[in-house]
């Protein structure tokens, strides 16, 4: 089976940085799309950040110059750098990937369980 799990979170003042990572595993053919999703309480889950394979990357307005998402190919991660935080960046940050496994011709997307980040004031 195929599963993602995402480390990083904690509790950071505003200004300070963090970095989370997310590893896929298992029997894994190829990873396609990887990005990163929030959701902060009572709110809708959104995309923070997005990277392919052909290193397009994309982030939401709301992150754009502090945020840098990565990923490493060869160790079926993807990085979040986030520097700069701000209290409204305080969320359950989720991992998710675009995964093809070695017993399928298809790609399933893969969801973390998620690692919070509080940002405090």
């Amino acid at each position: 089976q195929v599963q993602v799990e995402e480390s990083g979170g904690g509790l950071v003042q505003a200004g300070g940085s963090l970095r989370l990572s997310c590893a896929a595993s298992g029997s894994i053919l190829s990873i396609g799309r990887m990005g990163w999703y929030r959701q902060a309480p009572g709110k809708q889950r959104e995309l923070v950040a997005m990277i392919l394979i052909g290193g397009y990357t994309n982030y939401a307005d709301s992150v754009k110059g502090r945020f840098t998402i990565s990923r490493d190919n060869a160790k079926n991660t993807v990085y979040l750098q986030m520097n700069s935080l701000k209290p409204e960046d305080t969320a359950v940050y989720y991992c998710n990937a675009n995964i093809r496994n070695s017993s399928a011709n298809y790609f399933n997307n893969y969801w973390g369980q998620g690692t919070p980040v509080t940002v405090s004031s």
